[in-house]
């Protein structure tokens, strides 16, 4: 009488047989190894919540100050500290943490921005301590070519930000818009010089310094609450299959990792 008991698979034997052509050479060594392997996920929040505050209080204070709304031309040497942390290493934090989540345009814009203005807080820190010299250190309504470039590779950038956020959410698209046009008015302000220019260019930073406001809000309200609050209408996820969308495999385990979420 034959033997009706069905035979029992291992989990290495099941994974090979469920997995074929990864490893074939030795499938035996590799579906072990996968059946030992094991994943520890850490929790993260979305850095965007730390770096959109941060952005938002830096520019919006510079851009305050650009429109003529406080201080002088010694305006710099005080609110340097405050740019270099909150604007700079803050931001500049929330965009490497952005790179555990996933997240390469936050990354990128996050990371560029606080660089920027951890930049920024050292000029002026040099310029307070008598290290660089005063006649150089840019002043609105000067020209400064110098400078000008800082803020037309900060534009460029940003602007390349502001397209790839289309395929991310509304909200961010036009936060980055605005904050590439105000770079881009503030470079010429200080090129050419032209105070119109510079006024332009403060009143942008300050229109996306409350936009920034509101997307951080907006993401730290989903956090709290679970749901959306205030909405920065996000695009949908839509299918690879389709022609003329993405067909690229992100950069990522080849089978994925269960339960690792990419973006915030």
């Amino acid at each position: 009488m034959a033997d009706e008991r069905a035979e029992t698979a291992t989990p290495a034997q099941g994974a090979a047989a469920a997995a074929p052509g990864r490893g074939a050479d030795m499938p035996g060594e590799h579906a072990l190894w996968e059946d030992r392997t094991r994943i520890s996920l850490q929790p993260v929040a979305a850095p965007s919540i730390l770096g959109l505050f941060g952005f938002a209080g830096a520019i919006g204070m510079f851009g305050a100050w650009q429109v003529g709304w406080y201080g002088d031309a010694g305006t710099p040497l005080v609110i340097w500290p405050l740019l270099l942390t909150f604007g700079g290493i803050a931001q500049f934090l929330a965009g490497m943490w952005a790179y555990r989540a996933r997240d390469g345009l936050a990354t990128a814009m996050h990371g560029m921005w606080g660089a920027f203005w951890i930049g920024f807080g050292l000029l002026f820190m040099l310029v307070g301590m008598g290290a660089y010299p005063v006649e150089q250190a840019p002043v609105l309504g000067t020209a400064s070519e110098g400078f000008a470039l800082w803020w037309i590779i900060l534009a460029v950038v940003t602007a390349l930000g502001a397209l790839a956020a289309l395929g991310a959410n509304l909200v961010m698209a036009l936060l980055l818009a605005v904050a590439a046009a105000g770079a881009g008015f503030t470079a010429a302000g200080f090129w050419t010089p032209s105070d119109w220019a510079l006024d332009v260019g403060g009143w942008m930073f300050v229109a996306s310094a409350v936009i920034a406001m509101y997307a951080a809000a907006a993401m730290m309200f989903e956090n709290t609450f679970g749901r959306t609050i205030l909405p920065i209408f996000k695009m949908r996820t839509r299918s690879t299959s389709a022609a003329g969308r993405r067909g690229t495999r992100p950069l990522e385990y080849r089978h994925g990792e269960p339960g690792v979420k990419v973006g915030q």
